[in-house]
């Protein structure tokens, strides 16, 4: 692989302000009735952003794709070198105080939402989503330690988390088991002193070693010699690269160390490492064997943080394949607009519009949904009543997995999308959409892969409590619906937003039917029901936006007039599929477990 020899203006980045100024301001209005408002005004926001942009711009993405084409190495024993520059940004990244953006404020941060925080690091992610990763791991760690540690814990590891000068991991899966962490065979003896020794093997653990920071927490999982087995025997252990004195000096290194990187198809940047833990000093966050409650916090916000990473690389291979299109002329459109030329630029061409439409209408789509999620979590917490930040926390557990395995499944359509949109040159290692295809292979894997997700939506989310999350996510749809239903203008949009939600509602009744004679249907249909819930939900957040577009007809802002025709676009081209999925889904089981495979 080769690096352009002169810098590409199409390779750079560059965020989507006006965009997530719309989602944040105008369509959910994040500052208002929010605990937090004094500090996340719609002014404080946009500088938030507009700095993230810039720092993406100038910083992060001229680096992604030394770092595809450099990668991470180990040359000694446990040592992780970074790709050159990733280091210094990282260290510039920390010093501008981005590590503390959603932090709390008595550890140092700054207290932000977590839609100003996921916007930031939906910009972090489009300009170099290896690079980004690191400190997206740091926060779920901090995340997870912040609702499950002790005070003491707290007190130690957090303001380290929040400055940056520490970093963090989750370390959940081993080679015999991923998602069935019943399995899990991590040890973790008591000491005389009321620690641990942690034995056992990790892998797959982003960034468990690296040159960025000089100490890493990780959070493992372990048994208790005395646990039961299976999921009920698994407990949270904090485990520092290097120890930590009572006074927050390092000490001695602890025995955990990197065995092996991984060689993948993408994020090339991002050490993906075998962690050796060799009785290693560890600390009990939380209660015995209730540590998978515990890392969930970490994985849930994982979860949502990474269906925003698939938004920023959809994004930034949409914004390649744009400049490309209006600068290519290959061919003659029936309305040329260029006649004295040979050729037409390729934008002009029906299908061109058809696969750039796609994108954009799934990124806006997606972007909306997930920021309106990530408002939830910011309820959830924050909301003025028990009340209120309960249904935001039912609603909470309902959306995540839809945009965890939603998004990222889209993102790897939209950035193949893409590289169809550049013909052969997409291809091509210098234009840098393959990179963004390669890359965003892994997020339908990461956090629980996407069939994982669906079926905890289905048979956690929905069936068990007889539809009653869903039926309080529909009950916020049919609320836009019949407060537009005498608006005329909008009838376009209600219409088959309404009819999406009968389509989702008699699924779901039919699955409810089916799953009590039949136990393989779960597993057979639950990721046509995902992304069938998926549609439902862009569909009522295109419908919204439609709604702020036509109401602001006459402005000059072309975003307005954007958002209506892309609404029309993805109501009349991408919904439709949800009537495939209701069939599919009405299948069953049988065409699937019929085969004998032998």
């Amino acid at each position: 692989m080769r690096l352009p020899a002169h810098p590409n203006p199409m390779n750079y980045y560059h965020a989507p302000l006006r965009d997530l100024q719309f989602v944040l301001h105008e369509l959910l209005d994040v500052s208002t009735g929010s605990a937090i408002a004094e500090i996340a005004d719609p002014d404080t926001i946009n500088q938030v952003i507009e700095a993230a942009g810039q720092f993406a711009t100038e910083i992060l993405a001229p680096l992604n794709g030394i770092g595809d084409l450099q990668g991470c190495t180990m040359p000694s024993s446990g040592v992780v070198t970074t790709p050159d520059g990733f280091k210094n940004a990282y260290k510039q990244f920390s010093e501008a105080g981005w590590t503390a953006l959603a932090c709390q404020a008595e550890h140092g941060g700054q207290g932000l939402p977590n839609a100003v925080n996921a916007a930031v690091m939906e910009i972090f992610a489009g300009a170099n989503m290896a690079w980004a990763a690191y400190p997206g791991m740091s926060q779920a760690a901090y995340t997870c330690l912040a609702a499950n540690g002790s005070d003491a814990q707290r007190a130690l590891y957090l303001p380290k988390l929040a400055s940056g000068e520490w970093a963090g991991t989750m370390c959940l899966t081993e080679p015999h088991c991923g998602t069935d962490l019943g399995l899990l065979r991590t040890r973790a003896v008591p000491n005389a002193d009321g620690s641990f020794g942690i034995t056992g093997t990790k892998i797959f653990i982003s960034g468990g070693e690296h040159d960025f920071t000089d100490n890493i927490v990780h959070l493992v999982l372990a048994r208790l010699p005395d646990s039961p087995p299976g999921v009920r025997g698994i407990s949270l252990f904090l485990v520092p690269k290097v120890l930590v004195s009572p006074e927050g000096d390092l000490a001695e290194r602890n025995a955990v160390t990197c065995g092996s990187l991984e060689h993948k198809m993408g994020i090339h940047a991002n050490a993906t490492c075998t962690m050796n833990f060799d009785g290693a000093t560890g600390y009990l966050v939380g209660e015995p064997d209730k540590g998978l409650a515990a890392m969930f916090v970490m994985m849930n916000h994982a979860r949502l943080l990474v269906g925003v990473n698939a938004i920023g690389l959809m994004e930034a291979a949409y914004q390649k394949a744009l400049g490309y299109a209006k600068d290519r002329t290959q061919g003659r459109s029936p309305t040329a607009s260029a006649r004295n030329s040979p050729a037409d630029p390729i934008i002009e061409h029906a299908d061109v519009r058809r696969m750039l439409l796609t994108q954009k209408a799934y990124i806006e789509g997606t972007r909306a949904f997930a920021q309106w999620a990530c408002q939830l979590a910011d309820t959830q917490h924050f909301g003025n009543d028990s009340e209120i930040r309960h249904h935001a926390a039912e609603l909470s557990a309902l959306v995540t997995p839809i945009v965890k395995a939603f998004s990222s499944d889209l993102a790897v359509e939209c950035t193949s999308l893409a590289m169809q949109v550049l013909g052969g040159h997409g291809y091509i290692v210098d234009n840098q959409v393959e990179q963004h295809l390669r890359d965003a292979r892994i997020i339908p894997l990461y956090e629980g892969a996407n069939g994982i997700q669906a079926m905890d939506l289905l048979g956690r989310k929905v069936l068990p409590d007889q539809g009653t999350r869903l039926e309080m996510f529909l009950a916020i749809v049919n609320e836009f619906i019949g407060a537009n239903a005498d608006n005329p203008v909008l009838r376009e949009f209600t219409a088959p937003l309404s009819s999406a939600t009968d389509v989702l509602r008699n699924a779901t009744h039919e699955v409810s039917m089916q799953a009590k004679a039949d136990p393989h249907v779960l597993g057979s249909v639950a990721a046509s029901y995902l992304r069938l819930a998926g549609h439902v939900g862009l569909a009522w957040m295109w419908a919204r936006m439609a709604a702020i577009g036509l109401v602001n007809a006459a402005s000059a802002d072309p975003i307005y007039a954007s958002k209506v025709a892309t609404a029309r676009f993805y109501f009349k081209k991408l919904l439709p599929e949800i009537q495939s999925l209701a069939a599919a889904i009405a299948a069953g089981s049988g065409p699937i477990m019929e085969l004998d495979f032998g």
